[in-house]
Order: C-alpha cells, then structure tokens, then sequence
C-alpha cells in the first residue's frame, strides 16, 4: 500500500463508511484521465464551437489538467491537411475522437480509425455520406449530430421566394467539394422547380473563387442569393456579407453568426447547441457506451434571424409575414 493510500485510511478510521465512500470515490475519478482529440476543419473553431464543446464537458466534471487532455488541431479552412492531422492526434492515443463542424472532419477521422470512438459534431447527412448505417443504429465506431442542414436548405429558399416574388432569379452558392452542398443543392434546385422559379448556380471551392462567385451571382440579375453553409463559407463569413451588402444583394445563411456580423437573415440549426450536445455524447463514451448504440442526434431546435440593420442598409422593407416568423431580430 502506498504511503498516501494508509495515511488516507488511517486518518478515516474513525468515519463511517457512509463519510468515508464519497471520498475515495472522488479519488478514484481524479486519477482516472482521458485524452480527447479534436479535429477541426473551420479556422479559429476552437474559439467559436469549440467554445461551448468544451464548456459542457467542463460542466459535466471533465476539467483540463486533472481529468481531462484536449488535443486540438485545424486544417485552417484546407481540407488537404486533414489526413495529416488526425494521424497526429492519433499518436496521441485519444480515448475519443471528435470530428469538427461539417462533413470532412468526419469522414477523415472514419478513415483513420475504426476501433477508437469517433463523435462527429455536425454533419448534414451522415447516411447519404456513408457514415452510418442508419441514424438510429450508426454501426462500427462512429456516431454523433446531424445539422440536418440539407432539409432545411428548402426553407431558405421558401424565404426569399416570399421577399422576392414573381419569376425573378435566386441564386445559390456553394461549395462542390463539401459533401453536404450536393444533397443540400440537391434540395433547393427541387424547391425552385416546384415554386417554379428560376435557380442560378455558383461555385466556389477556394476562399478567392468565392467573390468571383458573388460577382457572376449580381451579374446573372439574381433578385436574391443563398449562402449554403460550409467550412469555406463560413470561414469567409465577414467577406461575404460585405460583399454582397456592397452588391446590395438580399441574402439568407444557414448560420446565425452571419447575421451577427451584418448579414441580413439566417435560418438553421443552434449550431452551439449541437456542440453542447456532441460534449454529452462524448460523456457517454468516456462513461462505457458504444457510439455503434447511440443513435445520431437531429436538432430540435431551429433559428430564423433578421438583421434589420442590414435591411435597412439594403433599402428593403421585409414582408410583416417574414418579420412575423422570426425567432429574433438584430435591431
């Protein structure tokens, strides 16, 4: 028996064992450690969604430097150097593996592991991206959040056809080498064809194709544009709603964060949230549950945002229905 093991017990000889348990349990879980390793597409994710991922964790009992090791590597916005990363984090022996915000961290860190448990944050369609087997039963050593950003893509659209009404053009950017963008353009090409309204497509897969994207967009004629979400775009996120404020083109993101720096309106998951929610299923895998058991998590909570400002700065007057059906308003 260690020296401090028999002064503890000689000191608790006196105590019941009811005073005497709680303390010693807590001993044994402060020796217990875990190692986590975060791989992070996004640049500066450990300050954005990160943030609240790790203020749950430390919610939940999980505090840096006692119990808790957090490894934290980005691509900075170049998927290339995925890969890489996650085979650094791996020679780290992580108990668990998160995968950052979209679809690529995740099938990254598929690819690198298939016995250490992987918690992807967000990921608009985990089946269509041969993730999982199913959402209710993931399979093999993966599970996590479902921005479910695809399905909602169609109610964006919804909503600039109802500020911009009659045949004029709303245009779509993306990001074709994100895996979401397909499923989600996918959506909105169905929407614009049943509202019968005219989609023009734009692409950009590099941070200098995405302005040269919003130009051709403002010289199709577009009345309108829709931002679908991704590492890339959201990363550009100031640019973005500069440029096309400059343009004085109305626009619509999957993100609130758009609408906080000056964008005009947003419509999405609480993608903070979703990372309060990746830290519990992380929990659960550190407590012994198999990420093959727990069932990928939709979001249940949604936001439509207005920026009146913005608004105002384009010379809009929005509809009273659409102002009507906002969660908040960004005076």
């Amino acid at each position: 028996m260690r020296r401090r093991e028999f002064v503890t017990l000689a000191a608790g000889a006196a105590l019941t064992p009811s005073l005497l348990w709680p303390r010693a349990a807590r001993a044994q879980q402060a020796e217990k450690s875990y190692r986590i390793g975060y791989l992070a597409l996004l640049p500066g994710e450990d300050t954005t969604l990160g943030k609240p991922f790790a203020q749950r964790l430390q919610e939940l009992g999980y505090s840096e430097g006692r119990n808790l090791k957090l490894e934290y590597r980005s691509a900075e916005g170049r998927p290339e150097r995925l890969a890489e990363l996650v085979a650094e984090l791996m020679r780290a022996n992580p108990d668990v593996l998160v995968a950052g915000f979209g679809t690529l961290t995740a099938k990254a860190t598929a690819a690198a592991t298939r016995t250490i448990p992987i918690v992807f944050t967000s990921v608009g369609d985990p089946v269509g991206a041969g993730l999982v087997t199913s959402l209710a039963k993931p399979g093999a050593n993966l599970t996590g959040l479902s921005a479910q950003a695809s399905d909602v893509a169609a109610k964006r659209f919804q909503i600039m056809a109802d500020l911009v009404p009659g045949d004029k053009t709303i245009a779509v950017l993306s990001n074709p080498d994100t895996p979401f963008s397909a499923s989600a353009l996918r959506v909105v090409r169905s929407a614009a064809e049943q509202a019968h309204r005219p989609l023009a497509e734009f692409e950009a897969r590099t941070p200098d194709q995405v302005p040269v994207g919003i130009a051709a967009a403002v010289k199709s004629g577009a009345a309108a544009l829709l931002v679908l979400e991704d590492p890339l775009t959201l990363g550009m996120a100031r640019k973005i709603a500069e440029l096309v404020a400059v343009a004085r083109l109305p626009t619509i993101y999957g993100l609130r964060k758009f609408t906080e720096i000056g964008g005009l309106m947003s419509y999405g998951a609480d993608l903070s949230q979703i990372s309060r929610r990746a830290a519990e299923y992380v929990d659960k895998v550190l407590r012994g549950s198999r990420p093959a058991d727990l069932p990928v998590e939709q979001p249940t909570k949604f936001e439509f945002v207005i920026n009146m400002k913005a608004a105002r700065e384009l010379g809009l007057v929005l509809p009273s229905t659409i102002v009507a059906l906002a969660d908040e308003v960004i005076e």
